[in-house]
């Protein structure tokens, strides 16, 4: 191991060695040309050569190059120390960018500032999105308690074990959204079109259906559906996996079957009409 290891002492003292040496004479040097055309280039290089000699024996320049190495680790390590405030800063930005864009229809930057937010982890409560364009937003266990989600554009939203208790999607596009073991208490889905969306497991006590278009949701195992506030004219055509009696118990608390959404909305507006008459 000790002749291993003085064997490679050696190599990289002669490698340093012969990295330092002095450069070869202008008779060693003009022997190696092929010809009088090359004599000029060979006697530029064997100039250069010594004057890269020379230089390289000045102390300053080993000091510079271990000041640059030195300079690379301090920035390396201001780097790490200044994250916390660079992530501070990105959200900052975020939310600015969704506060700006309130009320406002379209994207405007929110579908991403939301998500850069929810990935650090940010709780995202009380926040304002009425009538953003959202389609296919990631909020997966987002915690969204009292958010405003207001006549938007939800579809295909993946919002599985998202906290939405006491949030609005009042008349919201919610065709297609994962909300799959979602916290909905207290939340209401009034006018909402929620065809087709996966709400197995989710939690829907209090949660307020009213005129809500649930044609094709599915409803495995759904928690707490007992202590729903409202399935007034919710129409439930085609539910999947319901539970057991909740058809007949939906019925029973207002809600209706209809294939047809032209025939389904002559009910709404025939209930309307009644209520305005009392």
């Amino acid at each position: 191991m000790e002749l291993h290891h003085h064997h490679r002492t050696e190599v990289h003292m002669d490698a340093a060695a012969k990295h330092h040496a002095p450069p070869k004479s202008w008779h060693e040097y003009r022997a190696k040309t092929k010809g009088p055309w090359a004599l000029p280039f060979y006697a530029i290089d064997w100039a250069c050569a010594h004057v890269a000699y020379r230089v390289g024996q000045w102390s300053i320049l080993r000091v510079l190059e271990h000041a640059g190495s030195f300079s690379i680790l301090v920035a390396v390590i201001f780097w790490i120390a200044e994250a916390p405030e660079r992530t501070q800063q990105r959200h900052y930005q975020a939310w600015q960018v969704i506060n700006t864009a309130q009320g406002k229809g379209g994207s405007g930057g929110r579908l991403d500032a939301l998500e850069q937010l929810n990935e650090d982890h940010v709780p995202l409560v009380g926040v304002d999105v009425a009538e953003a364009y959202l389609q296919d937003i990631k909020l997966e266990k987002a915690e969204l308690r009292r958010a405003s989600f207001r006549a938007a554009d939800l579809r295909n939203a993946h919002l599985k074990s998202a906290k939405i208790e006491d949030a609005s999607f009042r008349s919201a596009n919610l065709r297609g959204a994962d909300l799959r073991n979602a916290y909905l208490t207290g939340t209401e889905f009034i006018d909402a079109d929620m065809e087709d969306v996966n709400l197995a497991g989710a939690n829907l006590r209090g949660a307020n259906f009213a005129k809500a278009d649930l044609r094709g949701v599915d409803l495995s195992s759904v928690n707490e559906w007992q202590s729903i506030e409202s399935m007034n004219l919710a129409n439930i055509d085609g539910i999947k996996n319901p539970p057991k009696d909740f058809v007949v118990w939906a019925l029973s608390k207002g809600a209706v079957q209809f294939k047809s959404t032209q025939a389904w909305n002559a009910a709404i507006h025939r209930a309307d009409e009644e209520d305005g008459k009392n």
